[in-house]
């Protein structure tokens, strides 16, 4: 069991949720993030308080903000003792041309997907150091790989989370804390979801169809990429023996990325 203790940001469902319930499970006292109101997350918490030896709490915070970063590392420093493992997996996406996307909508993206994992870094990075333990995972995309149009705000921030977690592990190198960077496939997110019933209800198609079409220009075999993929290659590299996978961008794509 992997007794430490972890902040997943933007957790409260899809993805997130799923990091957060498997470390619960792997004996990790947890630490949840969204923005809605601690009622809302109750039954949440109370089903992941009672599935293993791990604990989950939670923290509302507008991340978009560097204070609102600070906050949560501070609730979750405050919960738990410190922050061993940091999950950056908050995202906002947006679908737009440059020349018609909207500013407020970019620097949104900015802030949440490239600004705040910045701040978080750097806010748990001494206490990881005092302790000599530390495992920092970025949530990039097969898009930090390479560009598809209409995702600039995307294709930018994920592309510069390479970047952050690149420049954290080397500046780690040598002790035992580790920054690595994975990079999903497509995975059945609510988002992708409403994009292919929308798909199917235009051509007339059913879901499975529509999966297979919406997947065929991009996802090899035709299928989302699994959760517990994901989910299984952060528990490994929470674990001590993950030390020396450092620096790394992880794709969990079904071979998208070389294509």
């Amino acid at each position: 069991m992997l007794d430490k203790t972890a902040l997943v940001t933007g957790s409260t469902g899809g993805l997130g949720l799923a990091i957060a319930e498997r470390l619960v499970r792997e004996g990790c006292q947890v630490m949840l993030h969204g923005l809605e109101p601690a009622d809302a997350v109750a039954e949440t918490l109370a089903q992941l308080n009672g599935i293993g030896s791990g604990a989950a709490a939670y923290h509302g915070a507008d991340i978009a903000d560097a204070t609102g970063v600070t906050a949560l590392v501070a609730a979750a420093e405050a919960a738990f003792g410190g922050v061993d493992i940091l999950v950056n997996n908050a995202v906002v996406r947006h679908f737009a041309p440059v020349e018609s996307y909207d500013v407020d909508r970019w620097d949104e993206a900015l802030a949440v997907n490239l600004s705040a994992p910045f701040h978080a870094i750097r806010a748990v990075l001494p206490g990881m150091r005092a302790r000599g333990y530390g495992r920092i995972i970025n949530l990039g995309s097969v898009y930090s790989l390479f560009a598809s149009p209409s995702r600039i705000d995307y294709v930018t921030t994920k592309t510069g989370l390479m970047g952050m977690t690149r420049v954290v592990a080397l500046e780690v190198a040598g002790t035992e804390i580790s920054c690595n960077l994975i990079c999903p496939g497509a995975l059945p997110t609510p988002t992708m979801s409403a994009r292919i019933e929308a798909l199917a209800k235009a051509e007339g198609l059913s879901i499975e169809e529509a999966t297979k079409r919406f997947l065929s220009a991009k996802q090899p075999g035709g299928r989302f990429i699994a959760p517990e993929a994901v989910c299984g290659l952060i528990a490994f590299l929470a674990m001590p023996e993950a030390r020396d996978i450092n620096g790394a961008a992880l794709p969990v794509d079904a071979g998208w990325s070389i294509c």
